[in-house]
């Protein structure tokens, strides 16, 4: 393997610096929606209905050209921790819960297969939460407990 200084690289190739240090979960998470993002009419396969499959063969779970799949595919997340292509592979280093992975990947919620590009979408929503309706349900819950302890009084 020839070395050369990056520089020189420069003028041949389009060079991306990579800190391999530490990415947040939303620097993760975003990363992930920008490669789903680059082909965004490219059929994915979601996980087969995983609320069927046990507990502990969940992480197994893979598919082949699923979004994990793709998010493996990027060298900037593999070398910033991401071991492989299943489902708890993606739980550990994306930080996701059960019921997001499922909301995420699974084959009820959106079908056999999904379109990067709506599912870029989907990823940018779990990066990016919207607290405000958080707050709205919140509000409501205090508006009616006054009304439910009314009523069963």
């Amino acid at each position: 393997m020839e070395h050369k200084p990056v520089e020189k690289l420069r003028s041949v190739a389009e060079v991306h610096e990579f800190n391999q240090g530490f990415l947040s979960r939303h620097e993760r998470l975003e990363r992930w929606a920008e490669v789903l993002e680059r082909q965004p009419k490219r059929r994915l396969r979601s996980l087969g209905e995983i609320e069927f499959v046990p507990v502990e063969k969940r992480p197994e779970l893979r598919s082949d050209e699923s979004p994990i799949t793709v998010a493996f595919e990027d060298p900037v997340l593999r070398a910033a921790g991401l071991k492989g292509d299943t489902l708890g592979d993606a739980m550990e280093f994306f930080d996701l819960s059960e019921r997001a992975s499922h909301r995420l990947l699974c084959s009820c919620m959106n079908g056999w297969s999904m379109e990067a590009g709506s599912t870029a979408r989907k990823v940018h929503r779990l990066a990016n939460p919207d607290h405000r309706l958080l707050l709205f349900a919140s509000a409501g819950l205090l508006t009616a407990v006054p009304g439910v302890l009314y009523l069963l009084g």
